[in-house]
């Protein structure tokens, strides 16, 4: 019926619709129902807190609380052995593993030659936190630590720069946790809202972060983003590492809030708009019963 409506009537249609996209409610819009409001204040708080060792680090670390303080709302209390392993380890959440969640023993790990270990530091009021930072290869090296070792395993904003065998970074994870123990990741969401705004405008690559370091031959080289993965992927690939999923959910960005009008396109065009946030979160424990796949088809070549 609609083209046999008058012109006038038809635009003023169309901008309603568009109206209706942008201000009506949407699904999936509530970014922290997934979070414990108390557990998410108090990270908020304590990371607001923290001791920065320079300008660039609080300008950084500013920025990126919204994330630090969710990753730090959904870590589960500590088990039998109250040790965590800290992947990618840059001492921002690390001392709050200690301090707010109760781990007993907080172990780092960095990018670096195996063997090196660093002792960090961070000076509070009521006293220092000690952390010992382990250097190896995460997709290639063993982890140097025995079997059954840890309650906790983090992996924030790591496994999008893994250039050779993610599933090798997810399968260590696994044989250093206890049985039980917890796998904590987070991720970009290469399925997101903005990704899909992005892949329509043609224009963008849909990667929620997609540049380059600028080479400096004084630092060594930095290792972008090079495979963001969808959340379906996120879950299917902790599973093949022999994983039982405990929580699988995204969250938005505010940055990126002007594409969210689109969650309602989807939904009109038959696609779901569930889990259509840029940040992809994962928490998932082991379960020695399950099979392992340790080159899922949809990761690694046949």
């Amino acid at each position: 019926m609609a083209p046999d409506l008058p012109v006038h009537i038809r635009l003023i249609r169309n901008l309603l619709q568009r109206l209706n996209y942008h201000f009506g409610p949407t699904k999936s819009e509530s970014a922290d129902e997934h979070f414990d409001p108390g557990k998410l204040r108090a990270a908020e708080t304590a990371l607001h807190a923290m001791p920065m060792p320079d300008e660039g680090g609080k300008r950084y670390l500013e920025k990126h609380i919204p994330r630090l303080a969710r990753t730090l709302a959904l870590v589960p209390p500590p088990g039998t052995t109250g040790r965590v392993l800290e992947l990618g380890c840059y001492m921002q959440i690390t001392p709050l593993l200690e301090r707010l969640c109760g781990y007993r023993e907080v172990r780092g790990a960095y990018y670096g030659p195996p063997g090196k270990i660093d002792h960090k530091t961070m000076s509070f009021p009521d006293g220092d936190f000690h952390c010992m930072v382990d250097h190896f290869d995460a997709e290639r090296d063993p982890f140097p630590y025995p079997d059954e070792h840890f309650d906790l395993a983090i992996a924030g904003e790591i496994i999008e720069h893994m250039t050779y065998d993610p599933m090798h970074l997810l399968l260590e994870s696994r044989r250093v946790l206890r049985e039980g123990g917890a796998l904590l990741v987070s991720t970009p969401n290469v399925g997101s809202i903005t990704s899909v705004a992005k892949t329509l405008d043609g224009r963008d690559n849909p990667q929620i972060f997609f540049l380059y370091g600028r080479p400096n031959a004084a630092e060594p080289p930095e290792i972008g983003h090079m495979r963001e993965y969808t959340v379906h992927e996120l879950g299917k690939a902790v599973e093949a590492a022999g994983f039982e999923i405990e929580r699988l959910f995204t969250t938005f960005i505010d940055e990126f809030a002007t594409h969210r009008p689109l969650l309602k396109l989807l939904e009109q065009h038959g696609y779901n708009p569930e889990n259509r946030g840029e940040q992809s979160w994962c928490l998932a424990r082991k379960r020695g019963s399950l099979p392992i796949d340790r080159y899922p088809w949809f990761i690694y070549t046949p």
